[in-house]
């Protein structure tokens, strides 16, 4: 049986050790802020605002939502980003996925101010993460890497399979994963004999959105399996993009859902909340 990764408790500790750092600052006269606009009523981006509000009421990080309505325009939401990239009391800026069809989304990630991109989706942040440079890396695969670090599962020669090729998790972790030295398939959609790679992989990253996709013939004995989906059954319950059952008694490491991958996207979160506060300090000391 597969040694369970508890994403839950590591982001506890996590958060832990952010809010002595957040306590520093704050003797220091430093309160950090995270700006959260969200566009539309979407019920599962309510739920994950308010998660992320928990948050960062826990480290002691101070919150603040932008609500704009279904209808609101493209520059209307540019505009309300330009005013946060200003306010030098926001040290953070989140804008919640997806946005209604009418919006552009990368637009608007372009307009945010780099040291605010605690998403890390500007292309500033995703430019210097391919050159390996210190950046902002999106919350999700940085919980993945957290990960890897908390449990020593080493990537170094290791065949890691990513399902999905999203901006959000597939692109970034293939990055994340090359720096830990690890030899990197992206699978998709339009792969053919998706299982030929599966069943070679030391790891496999599963995030393509599709309830218990990941079934135990897809995987050879010992591999780590990180399962990144969030899928709502028709009884309302959550399940992953992986057969966790059956596959946790062929893998070595496995992540639940719910209680793996998602409490690590929330602490990296205000990972990179503290992290832009520090660094915004650091520039105006030097200037």
């Amino acid at each position: 049986m597969a040694t369970i990764i508890d994403g839950k408790a590591l982001a506890k500790k996590t958060r832990a050790n952010l809010k002595i750092e957040c306590d520093k600052l704050k003797a220091n006269g430093i309160t950090p802020k995270l700006a959260v606009i969200m566009v539309g009523d979407n019920p599962a981006s309510k739920v994950y605002v308010r998660n992320k509000s928990r948050a960062c009421n826990e480290v002691g990080i101070e919150y603040q939502e932008y609500l704009l309505g279904e209808d609101s325009t493209q520059e209307e939401l540019l505009e309300l980003i330009r005013k946060l990239n200003k306010d030098e009391q926001v040290n953070g800026i989140l804008l919640q996925s997806p946005l209604p069809v009418h919006l552009d989304i990368n637009e608007a990630f372009k307009t945010i101010t780099y040291s605010k991109d605690v998403d890390g989706f500007t292309p500033s942040s995703v430019g210097k993460l391919c050159i390996g440079e210190d950046t902002f890396i999106s919350c999700t695969p940085y919980g993945v890497i957290k990960m890897f670090e908390e449990y020593n599962i080493d990537l170094n020669g290791k065949d890691v399979v990513i399902l999905g090729r999203s901006n959000i998790v597939g692109k970034p972790l293939i990055q994340c994963c090359l720096q830990k030295n690890a030899t990197v398939t992206v699978c998709h959609s339009k792969t053919k004999n998706l299982k030929e790679h599966t069943k070679r992989a030391d790891v496999i990253i599963a995030a393509i959105g599709q309830a218990k996709f990941v079934t135990a013939d897809m995987v050879k004995d010992g591999a780590v399996i990180i399962d990144v989906g969030i899928n709502r059954g028709e009884n309302g319950k959550l399940t992953g993009d992986v057969d966790f059952e059956n596959v946790e008694k062929k893998a070595s490491y496995i992540t639940p859902v719910p209680g793996g991958v998602g409490p690590m996207t929330i602490a990296m979160l205000m990972n990179n909340v503290i992290k832009a506060t520090e660094e915004q300090i650091k520039e105006k000391t030097t200037l």
